[in-house]
């Protein structure tokens, strides 16, 4: 994939709601509100089962194909918390086991279908709501023109008079080579109201992401497609509890490349 819009920095600016970032899986959710203190164990445990999901599901499969431990909830969440130091992620074990037992739980681990959305739903952490609604309001990239190496602002506000289930926000780009890079940021279970979101973008090629055998190219010449979803559950789940709520598009240019290499 060209290196320099996989370098896509897409930032909280200027968040006013409740929303969070997450990328392709089976890397974590992306998360759009302030981190979840670990400190209060009995708070609302939906944004970390999200964002330790995928950490948890990886070593319970280690723990049960290695160790062969299925003897009980305890002893299994027990051995998670011990292997990956957290007793959050241990916590977030034991609710999931009991709820489900044992059995029915380690089937789910084997099978190892990580939609940490629709797992946190189905351990009862996350709450459900499949009557919900959202639609863009406003869905732009300023400026609309810009040289490489320029910050630029995704602004994709939405409205939901019904309010929303735990969701999702989509947005992908697609540069002028027709390559396809894209985040996708989840959010809590929203109430009616208007709710903007923006994320700046960085076009610019950092050092980090340079390969001297492609001649650390900057971001092509030429325009930039743009598609948002706003969702129910994750964009593009097959799982249940998951629907696309609206879908929108735009564009921008980079008018030149940058002067940095």
């Amino acid at each position: 994939m060209y290196k320099a819009i996989a370098l896509i920095i897409l930032v909280i600016i200027g968040l006013v709601s409740t929303s969070q970032p997450f990328n392709n899986q089976p890397t974590k959710l992306k998360s759009l509100v302030s981190p979840f203190n670990p400190s209060k164990v009995n708070a609302d445990l939906c944004p970390t089962c999200i964002n330790e999901v995928v950490t948890l599901v990886n070593a319970l499969l280690n723990i049960i194909l290695d160790e062969g431990i299925v003897q009980s909830c305890g002893l299994l969440c027990g051995a998670l918390a011990n292997k990956t130091g957290s007793i959050i992620i241990g916590d977030i074990c034991d609710v999931g086991c009991e709820a489900l037992g044992i059995d029915e739980f380690v089937k789910l681990i084997i099978k190892s279908d990580i939609d940490p959305i629709y797992y946190c739903q189905l351990v009862k952490l996350c709450p459900i709501k499949d009557d919900g609604d959202a639609k863009f309001t406003n869905f732009s990239v300023m400026p609309k023109t810009a040289p490489d190496g320029s910050k630029l602002v995704i602004d994709c506000s939405f409205i939901t008079r019904n309010g929303t289930g735990t969701g999702t926000i989509s947005i992908d780009i697609i540069d002028p080579k027709n390559e396809t890079q894209g985040n996708i940021y989840w959010f809590e279970e929203r109430k009616p109201g208007t709710y903007p979101e923006r994320f700046g973008i960085e076009t610019l090629t950092t050092k980090l992401n340079c390969d001297p055998a492609t001649g650390c190219n900057a971001w092509p010449i030429g325009t930039y497609n743009v598609i948002a979803q706003v969702c129910n559950g994750e964009c593009g789940s097959t799982h249940p509890h998951t629907s696309i709520y609206d879908v929108a598009k735009t564009s921008f240019q980079i008018t030149k490349k940058s002067e940095l290499f």
